[in-house]
């Protein structure tokens, strides 16, 4: 018999002060049996940081939302979707090797990368000459420490608050916060 996914439902306040983003966003997350609560945690991670984009690409009318995930490779983790259904962002977490990164590519406007696990600086080292000449990618290191941490947070009903500002990001709850900064490696 398979396993069934975990369902975590967030309350995400979302204060974006480098883009002039604020927004509410209630959010369900379906947490594959095999998906470890940092990995779920960084896709958090990753909307929030991207959330502003709903105003700047969609003008607001689009959609952002998490994918299937590890339940079907070929969906985003996160995408931004707008309302003519044009794929605007694709965000994959984790380590994805170069040809997924690629037809990610042809079905989106723009795909990013958020790596976040200890190996994650191997993984970069070599796959990085494979990915320079994909315009539409950019790659983001989120410390393996901070991911950590955020992992810790992890609850079945959440109330989360994000700030973003001056490049670093910092995620409260009632156990506690965490600020980092995500490093741009592309």
């Amino acid at each position: 018999m398979a396993l069934k996914s975990t369902v975590y439902k967030a309350q995400l306040q979302i204060a974006d002060i480098d883009k002039a983003y604020y927004a509410d966003h209630s959010l369900t997350l379906a947490r594959h049996p095999s998906e470890t609560d940092e990995r779920m945690m960084v896709r958090l991670a990753a909307l929030s940081l991207n959330a502003y984009q709903l105003q700047s690409l969609c003008n607001g009318d689009g959609i952002l939302a998490f994918g299937a995930g590890l339940s079907d490779p070929d969906d985003p983790d996160v995408s931004l979707t707008d309302f003519t259904g044009r794929k605007r962002l694709w965000i994959e977490v984790g380590q994805p090797d170069d040809k997924t990164l690629h037809r990610a590519g042809n079905k989106s406007d723009k795909v990013l990368v958020y790596a976040f696990s200890s190996s994650a600086d191997i993984w970069w080292r070599g796959i990085e000459n494979k990915l320079q000449r994909q315009q539409k990618l950019g790659v983001v290191r989120i410390p393996h420490q901070a991911s950590q941490a955020i992992a810790a947070m992890a609850e079945r009903s959440m109330q989360l608050q994000v700030t973003i500002q001056e490049e670093g990001m910092t995620l409260s709850s009632s156990r506690g916060s965490v600020h980092f900064e995500p490093v741009i490696w592309m």
